[in-house]
């Protein structure tokens, strides 16, 4: 073989070699686990995010006008109003008393509810203190305007105390419930010693004193008032603050003479 036979076989077996660097497919990626993971996971349908209403409660009580029973034991007190007495030991049951135990237990027992809390969590007794709401009725008010219940405001739970006083001014105007010919007297009763008391501390607007003389009457001192300083409030009685006037005489209370 001569050299110009070598060098064309030299020459053929580089091309070859190129021929087949040139056309060789680079290895297919393997995707990770991670990556597989996240695609099958891009593909699947997103269910819907649950929804919760952790204020929201089945009512499976009703001890009177104005406390319930939840489901679980908890007892509810309704805030900013008060209603007739009916269950309290070795105390009559007082003016349309039952009429209201029977209306709530008509409108809650076994539904849901809604409760929602104002300054203080609980009474006293323990009992959750709440406004209630019932597919969009606002229970506390409504009891209020239908004259099951009368205005009892006691600082600082004050966030609804302008809605009950005008509730209160309707049921009277209109002689409803407490407020008709059913009762003796359209006088506000005393509201009784188990219902939730104010706490000592009386948040700005709420400093007209409601007190009780020794006659039994019902008069409110404003600042300013020549017995203001010396009123005292004692809340076993059924005396205690207002935030406005209006609340005052809506609940059945006189402005003290000696007031300017």
């Amino acid at each position: 073989m001569n050299r110009k036979n070598l060098v064309l076989i030299f020459v053929g077996v580089l091309l070859g070699a190129n021929a087949v660097l040139s056309f060789q497919e680079p290895a297919a990626k393997v995707p990770s686990v991670d990556q597989v993971g996240s695609v099958h996971a891009a593909l699947q349908p997103i269910p819907p995010k649950a929804t919760s209403s952790p204020d929201t409660f089945q009512v499976t009580r009703v001890i009177d006008g104005d406390t319930i029973e939840l489901l679980g034991g908890e007892r509810v007190r309704f805030l900013g109003i008060d209603t007739p007495e009916t269950v309290k030991p070795n105390t009559p049951v007082q003016c349309f008393g039952k009429e209201a135990s029977a209306h709530t237990k008509a409108l809650l027992e076994g539904k849901t509810v809604t409760l929602t809390r104002d300054v203080e969590d609980r009474d006293k007794y323990g009992r959750l203190l709440r406004y209630v709401y019932l597919d969009g009725l606002f229970v506390n008010e409504a009891l209020v305007r239908d004259g099951y219940a009368r205005v009892y405001t006691y600082p600082p739970n004050v966030n609804h105390a302008q809605e009950f006083v005008a509730a209160e001014r309707i049921a009277r105007s209109e002689k409803r419930g407490l407020w008709g010919n059913v009762c003796t007297s359209n006088t506000p009763q005393t509201p009784s010693p188990s219902s939730p008391t104010p706490t000592e501390s009386t948040p700005t607007g709420c400093t007209i004193k409601g007190n009780i003389s020794t006659s039994g009457e019902h008069i409110y001192h404003m600042p300013g008032c020549g017995s203001y300083t010396k009123t005292q409030i004692d809340t076993s009685k059924g005396e205690h603050m207002f935030c406005t006037e209006d609340e005052a005489v809506g609940a059945g209370w006189r402005k003290a003479k000696n007031c300017p």
